[in-house]
């Protein structure tokens, strides 16, 4: 029955727009001028229809569920749920939910039969009232837009106001989004901090987060510096950079200035479907390719080499990150207008000159942002370091020694079923409020430094 909507929307936001573009036209044809041209008319109809359409079937797929498991559950024969906590209680739902779609184990009781079989009646009812729903809602206002098709009526103006409303209900989603995550991990965090000490996360050069969570489990106390951590990414991150950023910005220069189009279509294209390999191809890549060729070089070097490498992590992360330096780069170099390289070449210098001297300084804020999402994406990457890394914390700068990062250690915390109110688990949020505050810190930077050499361009 969702398809059915979905359907039945598109065709109405179709239908909507032709009608009232021909409605215009007609208008038009008689000789009469229209504030506005027939294309804008149909797309007035268009959004019209079809933005609160989605809306609607959007939220009533997010309430529909809910709401069906309440009064399902508030139908059962008294008694059955006696003595259940919250988790017994999901537990019997979820086995409602199961048989409802035809995935019955062993013999379940009949008031679950019969609870499943409401939980599917409710369901097709609900999506055919949807469907009801749509359908009215779309002739209704299929009727209203065909109606405000006049002379008079400023459908450009229409168009604008819906879609500028769009964008700021866009903007609006995206910035409480952001207050959401920063807040969740603000509370979360406080969380920890009252079980850690501040200055033990901060300063502690150990990390063990492996605690007893039951009375009769063996493990450690646990131990929570997060200096380990902190420096295994840095450690990774620099080594990606060292490598990614000066092969990114020579290929960048080269392709923008010196290369010819022939070569330049087909070596960009080339460089550019790295970006898209899978993160866990890269992580293959340099477990089976990487990390032996280390190893066997540093044993013919007499060099102690781990199996998991800070520096096997970091090279192949920075072939993943030079077609975005490359390609930003690229792009910024392409938006300086040509009349500065023009007017440099004729007052004498060299292509060379020109590039260093001209071409490079006014596109230094784009070039910034490629190293920028570089950096983000070296700080935030998880696979590559997780095989060619390791997941042990080790406080070294060693790049032929294992080490990992924080995204490691946030994945690795929160696996398995573990309660929400341990140090162990809340060790996670701690370090995605420290990643966070890093990040927000190399943004400010780089914006500092964008800003700068934009003034002293300008």
């Amino acid at each position: 029955m969702t398809g059915l909507a979905f359907l039945i929307l598109f065709v109405a936001v179709l239908f909507g727009y032709a009608l009232n573009r021909m409605a215009a036209s007609r208008i038009r044809a008689k000789g009469t001028r229209l504030h506005s041209l027939t294309r804008f008319h149909g797309m007035f109809a268009a959004l019209l229809v079809g933005l609160p359409g989605f809306v609607v079937i959007l939220f009533w797929l997010m309430a529909q569920g809910p709401l069906i498991d309440r009064s399902v559950m508030n139908g059962l024969p008294g008694g059955v749920l006696d003595g259940l906590e919250a988790g017994g209680v999901a537990l019997v739902l979820a086995e409602i939910k199961s048989i409802a779609s035809g995935q019955v184990f062993g013999t379940p009781e009949d008031w679950k039969l019969a609870a499943a079989e409401t939980m599917t009646s409710r369901h097709a009812s609900a999506s055919l009232a949807m469907v009801v729903v749509i359908a009215l809602m779309s002739a209704a206002l299929l009727a209203f837009a065909r109606s405000r098709v006049s002379q008079q009526f400023r459908a450009r103006q229409g168009v604008e106001r819906i879609v500028l409303g769009l964008m700021i209900f866009c903007s609006t989603i995206a910035i409480f989004t952001t207050i959401g995550i920063v807040l969740s991990l603000v509370f979360e965090s406080i969380k920890f901090f009252r079980m850690v000490p501040l200055n033990e996360f901060l300063f502690g050069l150990r990390w063990e987060p492996q605690i007893a969570i039951r009375a009769d489990q063996v493990a450690g106390q646990g131990v929570f510096g997060v200096l380990p951590v902190l420096l295994g990414s840095v450690l990774i991150m620099v080594i990606a950079l060292v490598v990614a950023v000066p092969i990114g910005l020579f290929s960048a220069i080269y392709l923008s200035e010196f290369a010819s189009p022939r070569t330049r279509n087909i070596v960009k294209p080339v460089l550019e479907i790295l970006a898209g390999v899978p993160t866990i191809v890269y992580g293959f890549f340099a477990i089976l390719v990487v990390a032996p060729f280390l190893r066997s070089s540093g044993a013919a070097a007499g060099l102690d080499v781990s199996p998991n490498t800070a520096l096997a992590a970091g090279v192949v992360m920075a072939i993943m990150l030079i077609p975005f330096i490359s390609s930003f780069s690229d792009d910024a170099l392409s938006a300086v207008p040509r009349s500065l390289s023009d007017g440099s070449l004729a007052l004498g210098a060299t292509r060379g000159e020109t590039m260093l001297k001209v071409l490079f300084p006014a596109a230094i804020p784009g070039i910034v942002g490629g190293v920028l999402l570089a950096v983000s994406r070296a700080i935030g990457e998880t696979m590559i370091v997780v095989m060619a890394a390791g997941i042990i914390a080790k406080l070294t700068i060693n790049p032929l020694d294992t080490v990992t990062t924080v995204t490691v250690q946030i994945v690795t915390l929160l696996i398995g079923d573990t309660e929400f109110d341990n140090p162990k688990t809340l060790a996670a949020f701690a370090l995605g409020m420290l990643l966070f505050l890093v990040t927000l810190c190399i943004n400010i930077l780089a914006l500092r430094i964008v800003r700068k050499y934009r003034e002293l361009y300008d």
